[in-house]
């Protein structure tokens, strides 16, 4: 994945990509400006952080399809509606679908890039989220299933000759689990088994 966020414009209207991609390029960011979603569906690849400023009435494809289009495809690029249309139930509807913001035409060239700055942040931590969690599925794959067994009742906080009782096995046995574990997940304690858990589960993105 490449470090560098890209600011990314679909409008039709040629004076208004020109002159976001400028504001944006201004700001020391990169920007990639198309006149249509589907030439940025064309382009975009999903291992580029950044954002998105997107139009909403556009020919072919409108910015809520490209949202939706977007979700299907499970890119969760943080989307900026920049409109001149824009009403209150459009910019309901945007934010309600997943978008960050929804900026009104003309708009402030100050308050635009702290929301770039703020989406591009949120997306970087989004990214980060998803690598962890990644990494500790790797981990955990390598768990036999009676291992996956103890380590579920261990993060429900059961005792050791609980889940003994429990899984009909002797404590001698449940330690020597817990101890494999721990060696393949690369943690030394119950608190940092209970967080990948936790951070697995995290799917809020």
């Amino acid at each position: 994945m490449t470090d560098s966020p890209t600011v990314f414009i679909v409008d039709d209207d040629q004076a208004v990509r020109d002159s976001l991609k400028f504001l944006v390029e201004s700001n020391g960011q990169e920007a990639q400006a198309y006149a249509s979603a589907v030439t940025f569906l064309e382009n975009y690849t999903p291992d580029i952080p950044g954002c998105l400023l997107l139009d909403v009435r556009m020919p072919e494809m409108n910015g809520f399809e490209l949202q939706k289009e977007l979700q299907r495809r499970n890119i969760t690029l943080p989307i900026i509606f920049v409109s001149a249309h824009g009403t209150v139930p459009t910019a309901v509807r945007a934010l309600k679908l997943g978008a960050v913001d929804f900026i009104m035409k003309p708009f402030n060239n100050t308050a635009l890039l702290e929301k770039i700055d703020q989406a591009i942040e949120s997306d970087k931590i989004q990214r980060q989220q998803f690598c962890l969690r990644q990494a500790i599925a790797k981990r955990m794959a390598h768990l036999t299933p009676r291992e996956q067994d103890v380590m579920r009742l261990i993060v429900e906080g059961m005792p050791a000759k609980k889940i003994a009782e429990q899984l009909g096995i002797s404590n001698k046995t449940v330690d020597v689990h817990r101890s494999h574990i721990m060696e393949k997940l690369e943690i030394k304690s119950v608190a940092e088994l209970v967080k990948m858990v936790v951070t697995l589960n995290n799917t809020d993105h």
